[in-house]
């Protein structure tokens, strides 16, 4: 089975093609079928904007439709510098992966701390008929003044991003490392089997919670 994944960010379809691709899914980003980056995302949080991606996209191709975004939400600072659905776009500028360096590493000087973080998920799958609809959060890490290095394209902040109990960047972790932190926070999973379920190819969802949208950031960005 064809389905778009409406995005342009190739480390978000690595995440979840190999599974897929097992299940008999082959995943086709906007590049892939050509398609513009020209939906509007004016949503209050990733569900809505998951949402507005895969019925605004849907209307390209006519396949199955994944949209999907994320909500950042920082402890102890001031609501006008909370990112909320916007966490790349920064006053009305999309920000490059370093320009997103550049300017988190910015709120972490400014608030004189390393700034708690969490991250919130939504997805939604749109097959011209029905919507469904998860979302799922993953935190326990902080934002640092010095990056790594080391960059992980399509994701920046990891370069800025540490565990608080080791004082490891999320890009400097071990294998051994990163499987320990992805069993603790474990939603990848839950996502597959989100997906396979709304599809009609796998059996119903076990783990997880679907939820018709996120309220973490209520009507503010």
């Amino acid at each position: 089975m064809e389905v778009l994944f409406a995005t342009n960010n190739p480390a978000k379809v690595k995440i979840y093609a190999n599974r897929l691709e097992e299940n008999g899914i082959n995943l086709k980003t906007l590049a892939d079928l050509n398609i513009a980056d020209s939906v509007e995302e004016n949503g209050k949080n990733s569900i809505e904007n998951a949402i507005i991606k895969a019925k605004g996209y849907y209307e390209f191709v006519k396949v199955p439709t994944i949209g999907m975004d994320n909500s950042l939400f920082i402890e102890g600072i001031d609501e006008a510098d909370q990112p909320g659905t916007h966490v790349r776009r920064v006053h009305g500028k999309r920000l490059s992966d370093k320009e997103m360096i550049v300017y988190y590493t910015g709120l972490v000087k400014k608030y004189g701390k390393n700034l708690k973080a969490k991250w919130v998920y939504g997805m939604a799958i749109y097959d011209g008929k029905d919507v469904q609809t998860f979302t799922w959060s993953k935190g326990d890490f902080y934002f640092v003044g010095k990056p790594s290095p080391i960059l992980n394209e399509g994701y920046p902040l990891d370069s800025i991003s540490v565990l608080p109990d080791s004082g490891k960047y999320f890009v400097d972790l071990t294998r051994e490392e990163k499987d320990e932190y992805k069993n603790k926070n474990a939603k990848d999973d839950d996502v597959i089997k989100f997906i396979l379920s709304s599809l009609n190819l796998g059996d119903s969802l076990e783990c997880g919670t679907f939820l018709p949208q996120v309220s973490l950031f209520e009507n503010k960005y």
